[in-house]
């Protein structure tokens, strides 16, 4: 399509300069030869813009100078024009000058015409200022594909990113939920002879388990159906309580403690305590800290369940005014969880989410060399938007 654009445009400028040598009757033998000269070459400018310009340009002044200028120098109002919508800055300076240069020469030698300089000079200005709106609109048009292309890619990484969150959440979910419950169904059928009560407490737990896993499912789930925007009802730092006393209710001595500094507020966000913490003030960190901070303590007291062996597990939060601390430490023996030997994403799930909200988390075996733990520390501001 270009090619022909191309053609269509220098059949004009030959028609437009040399139909008028033709038909202005007996003429001196240079009249034709500098009029295809200031014409023709106008089909290689895209090649060789300078020299094209430079003949045309040279053509057109050495013809009006020997007194037989072209009615309208097509051939050099092309080449500007192509000056003004392709070229650099400095080429196009470049092109002005020597537009500017030949007009001048052309017209004021041998003799001067200021009318014909003037006339001349609007069209110039108006090829220049057709140009230089091309190249505009063009710039434009590559500005608004690179938006285009920049929005494409970040909704492709928006999706990849929630199809990673909704994985970690479904696997947190599933393996929390499996694990108790199957620790519970194995230890359900030694209690129903001797220890009644507590069997029945065993399969009450086992259905509780299995009715808070539904609960979480569907909330997981109904973030493929819900708008990019609307805010997921996600469990938090109030929800840990319940957790760890699902997981007590398996037999594990499991305790969770929260420590706290000065009651402080952290831009805007006001100390609350968290739920079966009593007079212990926790500064309420961002929505996606506290989301992460449940699901590493979930993942890290389904991992104590199902591979420590551990009698007890400690759940430690200590909040200050930057972070958030999440440590998790049993009693087992340490090394074997989730991701650590084998396949498994479960010491690899819980570092992306982590990372996902600014912080970081470190896993291996206990100081002491008993056991295993796993410390997470959170920011408690949002990260900043550049």
């Amino acid at each position: 399509m270009k090619r022909y654009v191309n053609l269509a445009v220098t059949v004009a400028a030959v028609a437009a300069t040399v139909l008028p040598a033709l038909a202005g009757g007996p003429r001196a033998w240079w009249v034709l030869p500098l009029a295809v000269l200031s014409s023709v070459p106008v089909l290689w400018r895209d090649r060789a813009l300078v020299a094209v310009a430079v003949v045309v340009g040279v053509a057109t002044t050495v013809s009006a100078a020997l007194g037989a200028p072209p009615l309208l120098p097509v051939g050099p109002l092309v080449c500007l024009y192509t000056f003004a919508a392709r070229s650099s800055l400095p080429i196009r300076l470049l092109g002005l000058v020597l537009t500017a240069a030949g007009l001048v020469v052309s017209l004021l030698h041998p003799h001067p015409d200021v009318e014909v300089l003037r006339y001349l000079s609007v069209a110039y200005l108006f090829a220049y200022a057709l140009g230089t709106s091309t190249r505009a609109r063009r710039t434009q048009a590559t500005a608004l594909a690179e938006r285009d292309r920049r929005v494409a890619g970040e909704r492709a990484a928006a999706v990849l990113r929630e199809r990673a969150r909704i994985a970690h959440d479904l696997h947190d979910i599933l393996t929390h939920a499996v694990g108790v419950m199957i620790v519970q169904a194995e230890a359900g059928p030694l209690l129903v002879r001797p220890h009644p009560d507590r069997a029945d407490a065993t399969f009450a737990t086992i259905a509780a388990t299995g009715r808070d896993a539904v609960v979480q499912l569907r909330r997981a789930v109904g973030g493929l159906r819900e708008p990019a925007d609307h805010p997921l009802d996600q469990p938090g730092l109030a929800h840990l309580t319940a957790l760890v006393a699902r997981v007590r209710a398996t037999g594990l001595d499991a305790v969770l403690t929260v420590a706290s500094g000065p009651a402080e507020t952290v831009d805007g966000a006001r100390p609350t305590p968290p739920a079966g913490q009593a007079g212990v003030v926790l500064v309420e960190p961002p929505a996606d800290v506290g989301v992460a901070a449940y699901r590493i303590v979930q993942e890290s007291l389904t991992n104590v369940v199902r591979h420590a062996g551990a009698a007890s597990v400690r759940v430690l939060l200590t909040a200050s005014a930057r972070e958030l601390t999440v440590s998790i430490t049993d009693d087992g023996h340490g090394g074997r969880v989730a991701g650590a030997e084998g396949p498994g994403y479960g010491i690899l799930g819980m570092r992306e989410r982590a990372q996902a909200c600014g912080g970081t988390l470190h896993a291996g075996p206990a100081a002491d060399g008993h056991g295993f733990t796993v410390t997470a520390t959170l920011p408690m501001r949002a990260p900043a938007v550049a």
